[in-house]
């Protein structure tokens, strides 16, 4: 399997957890000049942009270890083009990571990282 369906196969659990935890997913995939955010979502009064990583093993580290300094600007600036256009009141917005470690059968180790950055 390669890094692409990976990546769309660690999106699609993520966005399963965060329903199941309770959270509404509002949008996917939602793409910016300045980059993409995974999953934006809310709970109660919380708004919520999910970057998600999902690996198949830790050859080249842990999926944590992909968020660069340079990532997490870039997501910021894609979150407030996203606040700019839909203008809704959040009481609290956050950043919050999702990893997935998959093995060969597909079963997946979640992780989610609250408050992440």
């Amino acid at each position: 399997m390669d890094n692409k369906s990976t990546g769309k196969l660690g999106e699609d659990l993520a966005a399963r957890f965060l329903e199941q935890k309770g959270y509404k997913v509002l949008a996917r995939n939602y793409r910016t000049r300045y980059g993409e955010l995974d999953i934006i979502c809310h709970k109660e009064q919380s708004l919520v942009f999910v970057e998600v990583k999902a690996r198949r093993n830790t050859s080249f580290g842990y999926p944590e270890e992909a968020i660069t300094p340079r990532k997490i600007q870039h997501l910021k600036k894609a979150a407030w083009h996203y606040l700019e256009e839909k203008q809704q009141p959040y009481r609290e917005i956050r950043f919050d990571v999702i990893t997935i470690l998959l093995d060969n059968n597909n079963q997946e180790k979640i992780n989610h990282i609250k408050y992440a950055f």
